[in-house]
């Protein structure tokens, strides 16, 4: 099937039970309604002139829009690709060009983030352009910008844009409809590399609806569910596992924020009954520690995924025992692979949920191999997982070389991380070959931040690497070596950064060497530089070091 053809059997089934529920903003559709919604939503885009395989990206927060445009340009055979909401003007430029987008949707601000300010440092030619004629020398593909929130210069509002749909003749959006192959790519979603700027994984409708049935089947998913989606729509974590799943269930979808916050997303548990909870570590973390956590009732909750890095033990014993998700899965994967690979069962005990990433989900070959040799590992020994089947991606947007390295000859898709396997099945990830920092849940690469940090006039080099946390998990580090008679403080190197990269990717410790220890070849040992920083912080005891 493609995701037009399960939602409309979804709405069929189950079209007076609720679909989409925004607490904050007193918006609640049925599943009725919901494919009406994506209805007027598709129609719109055809009169807008959005062919098929057009890229139409989405730049905003978990808004209401977002879900909408996510089934309505997969309805007309479009391609939605997923922008960052936390990128800023060097990012958003990177992927605009790089993802060939012809149509943007974006909100208007959100916090200290002005969207419409952004975009203009990129598309100078915007507030002069009649909405929806752009032509601009620097982004020549970009046409149409529609704000879903707000007015904008240069921009169709979301209103006006929905209006266009009105004269559209069924009979074309029939036609557009039977022309979309489950193989097609129905989403881009970018994902950073050890090379630097973003790579776009291209996803298909059988990659993702195949996904999300199996992780729904993990976690024992029914229409009765209402499972509450904190995570961003623009990953993975939230489009797939979390509104794509429901729709192919037939489960509510529960958004308690525009981005997360565990206030809202403890009231959101208690007013809507929610069965299912989504998060990374640190997002349970901040709830359990929420000065008002004991004021609301979770007996509702029984299930859910956490996934992004690994969990402790104790957090999950709370996530059990005072939160009530006695069923709450562990989920492992990469963007890659749409995105599960592994994922715990609700029935596994709770030693298996946290001291593994569970066993690989039906219709996937897993298997551990020696990163040197691609030799198949022993029973036990570590080496780097792969995986092979129904959720590899159809490669990276115009990176052939890239797509290569990604992917063997014979399907089977390079995962970065080191494993091992126990005799009864259940896989651990044990440590990254990719260069790679996760923080938060969020997969950051240092190779993309040292390139912007060689922006600044008085840096020589830089080396970023991940130390360890007890709230995010990482945190990152850089290691700054300064130009000849140069001079810089830490708060100076992080005011370079703000507003100029992803806070997230802003260095919480930032050091200065003359140099750094290298191989006997010459590369740099990241390795050494995490040990440092662990000594030099402190942070043995976070770390899991023993200290004499």
């Amino acid at each position: 099937m493609n995701f037009e053809q399960k939602l409309r059997r979804t709405a069929e089934a189950h079209g007076e039970r609720d679909a989409l529920v925004f607490p904050g903003l007193d918006l609640r559709w049925s599943y009725r309604e919901f494919h009406a919604e994506v209805e007027r939503v598709a129609r719109a885009l055809i009169r807008l002139g959005v062919e098929p395989r057009e890229h139409v990206g989405i730049w905003a927060t978990n808004l209401p829009q977002w879900v909408l445009l996510q089934f309505a340009t997969a309805r007309i055979g479009a391609v939605l690709v997923n922008i960052n909401p936390a990128y800023r003007a060097h990012e958003l430029q990177y992927v605009l060009e790089q993802a060939d987008i012809a149509t943007l949707f974006l909100t208007d601000r959100f916090k200290h983030s002005d969207y419409f300010g952004i975009l203009a440092q990129v598309c100078h030619e915007l507030a002069d352009s009649p909405p929806g004629r752009l032509e601009s020398a620097s982004l020549p593909r970009l046409r149409r910008c529609i704000s879903v929130k707000g007015a904008g210069a240069g921009m169709l509002s979301w209103d006006h844009f929905l209006a266009l749909g009105r004269d559209v003749d069924p009979a074309r959006l029939e036609e557009r409809e039977a022309a979309v192959d489950p193989e097609d790519v129905v989403n881009v979603q970018y994902t950073s590399g050890t090379t630097g700027f973003p790579k776009g994984v291209q996803l298909t409708h059988r990659n993702l609806l195949t996904n999300a049935t199996h992780v729904g089947e993990r976690m024992g998913i029914t229409p009765a569910d209402r499972v509450c989606i904190p995570v961003p729509f623009y990953h993975c974590f939230g489009c797939v596992l979390g509104t794509l799943m429901c729709a192919v269930y037939g489960a509510a979808m529960v958004i308690p924020a525009e981005v997360f916050d565990p206030l809202a997303t403890l009231g959101a548990i208690q007013r809507e009954r929610c069965t299912a909870l989504y998060g990374v570590p640190s997002m349970f973390i901040a709830q359990l520690e929420h000065p008002r956590f004991g004021e609301f009732d979770l007996s509702s909750l029984r299930t859910g995924i956490m996934a992004g890095s690994p969990c402790p033990i104790e957090v999950m014993r709370r996530v059990v025992e005072r939160m009530g998700a006695r069923e709450i899965t562990i989920a492992y994967g990469l963007t890659e692979a749409s995105p599960v690979i592994t994922q715990t069962r609700t029935t596994d005990s709770l030693e298996h949920r946290v001291g593994t990433v569970g066993r690989p989900l039906a219709g996937l070959e897993v298997r551990i191999v020696d990163p040197d040799s691609g030799e198949e590992v022993e029973q036990g020994r570590q080496g780097e997982l792969q995986v092979r089947g129904h959720c590899v991606m159809k490669g990276y947007y115009r990176q052939p070389e890239e797509t290569a390295e990604a992917i063997t000859p014979d399907g089977w898709l390079r995962s970065g991380d080191l494993a091992t396997r126990t005799e009864d099945g259940f896989y651990k990830i044990t440590g990254r070959i990719k260069d790679m920092v996760i923080r938060g849940g969020e997969n950051l690469y240092p190779r993309e931040i040292e390139e912007f940090l060689h922006t600044h006039p008085k840096i020589a080099e830089a080396q970023v690497v991940g130390l360890p946390d007890e709230k995010y998990g990482e945190e990152l580090s850089v290691w700054l070596v300064l130009r000849e008679g140069q001079t810089l403080t830490q708060e100076e190197v992080r005011e370079f950064c703000k507003g100029r990269i992803s806070h997230q990717k802003v260095p919480r410790y930032v050091f200065f060497v003359r140099e750094y220890p290298l191989t006997v070849t010459g590369k740099v040992q990241k390795f050494r530089l995490r040990e440092m920083g662990i000594e030099e912080l402190g942070l043995e005891a976070v770390a899991g070091i023993e200290t004499a």
